[in-house]
């Protein structure tokens, strides 16, 4: 499936696992192309519109839910998906608001189908029907060692507040990291940074990829 490019928007992920820095790259993103004039988007998942909200409390914080199975965490992303997508995402692509959405289908395929064990084929059917013929076209994938980037996560843990994700065991992101780093081999809007470098390196890194790939007329500025 190929990304479907939408008139004056600019759409573009950020993926990765578990402490690698995406929120502070993304802060980082969004402030360059608001500096540089574009109306400018964030997204969340899951979340992102009230459907989203609640059931990413039922995902991440609802102690109830800790039997959750497989395919319910599966289906429920999509369902959060498929909401931000048809309310938010897309009417703004169609107003020309750049959308940097912070995980999207990606995540699903990774967390749910490589790193669950879900069947592939089914996921990828499930993805498809959630977000119809939208897809990023930029993908910015930030790769760094699974322990590293657990720990750092469960450290900057707000409040302490647990969350049924990143509480699984290392192995389990260790499948993420290769996870991502198969599907970015095998789909060219997906671009990988290596995120042990500085904040300034990295931020760098990425606005010379949005430059080249989506807005060479109209840098974002630093």
């Amino acid at each position: 499936m190929q990304p479907r490019p939408m008139q004056g928007g600019k759409f573009i992920s950020f993926e990765g696992s578990e402490g690698c820095g995406k929120s502070t790259q993304i802060r980082r993103l969004v402030g360059s192309l608001e500096s540089a004039g574009h109306d400018v988007l964030l997204t969340r998942e899951p979340g992102g519109t009230v459907v989203g909200e609640k059931v990413r409390d039922l995902l991440q914080h609802t102690p109830e839910a800790s039997n959750m199975t497989d395919e319910s965490e599966l289906l429920l992303f999509a369902a959060s998906r498929a909401q931000l997508v048809r309310e938010v995402i897309r009417p703004a692509l169609e107003r020309g608001t750049w959308v940097i959405a912070d995980r999207f289908l990606d995540s699903t395929t990774v967390y749910q189908g490589i790193a669950r064990g879900l069947d592939r084929e089914k996921v990828e059917a499930i993805n498809r029907f959630a977000v119809g013929d939208l897809l990023p076209e930029l993908t910015i994938l930030l790769d760094l060692d699974a322990g590293v980037g657990h720990g750092r996560a469960v450290a900057t843990r707000v409040d302490n507040e647990p969350d049924r994700i990143e509480d699984q065991p290392l192995t389990f992101f260790e499948k993420v990291r290769q996870g991502y780093l198969d599907l970015a081999a095998s789909e060219s809007r997906i671009v990988v940074i290596d995120a042990r470098g500085g904040i300034e390196e990295i931020a760098e890194e990425i606005q010379k990829i949005v430059i080249e790939r989506l807005n060479p007329e109209r840098a974002p500025e630093a």
